[in-house]
């Protein structure tokens, strides 16, 4: 729904003129995947890389957003979608003002995804799956919310009694139980430069 009050401007600066002034072409790496799959770990070493290659870059982390611009959203599927829808619309504009995007979110359901990489124009929109067995996230379970899910002291945790749905076709899928964190790093680096947005 809009309102007819509300206009559009149109700037005088453009989205090439900001990513030709930063000398890369910017887009937006979406990182997915159950709760300790490792999907923040993975996404902050891209980031450290991309760093050291001189980019500009800029991480959303799942955790760090709910602390400000979605801490009035609970982790009901209903707000969870609305968290994804979010996160979306604020990456758009940082990946307009010309910046590599990392966000690391389980955003669970593929119809939020995609409605994420329709914003974006063609070839800036990357999924990665960070594919690691629900066993060995248990495992992991660095902050007990697992251990906590079983006990029933969490509802609506997603991989115990709310649905993950894995991507069908990701543009980067990282099997984390048979990859160290630097062979994933290397396999995103490598997607990057075969799309011509890096030159390393």
């Amino acid at each position: 729904m809009t309102d007819d009050n509300i206009v559009w401007h149109n700037h005088q600066v453009s989205d090439d003129d900001r990513a030709r002034q930063k000398g890369q072409k910017p887009a937006l790496l979406w990182f997915t995947g159950l709760s300790g799959s490792g999907k923040s770990t993975i996404a902050n070493a891209v980031e450290m890389r991309l760093f050291e290659m001189g980019c500009h870059s800029f991480l959303l982390d799942g955790d760090n957003v709910r602390h400000g611009l979605c801490k009035d959203l609970t982790f009901s599927d209903v707000d969870r979608v609305e968290n994804v829808r979010r996160v979306g619309e604020v990456a758009k504009l940082m990946v307009d003002s010309g910046l590599f995007v990392l966000s690391a979110f389980i955003s669970p359901f593929r119809a939020e995804r995609a409605l994420v990489g329709g914003l974006l124009d063609p070839g800036k929109f990357i999924e990665i799956y960070v594919d690691t067995p629900l066993a060995i996230c248990e495992q992991r379970d660095p902050k007990k919310l697992y251990q906590k899910a079983r006990q029933g002291l969490i509802a609506n945790f997603t991989g115990i009694d709310s649905a993950y749905e894995a991507p069908l076709r990701p543009d980067v899928h990282l099997k984390t139980a048979e990859m160290s964190i630097e062979a994933c790093v290397e396999a995103v680096l490598a997607h990057m430069k075969a799309l011509g947005l890096t030159n390393q």
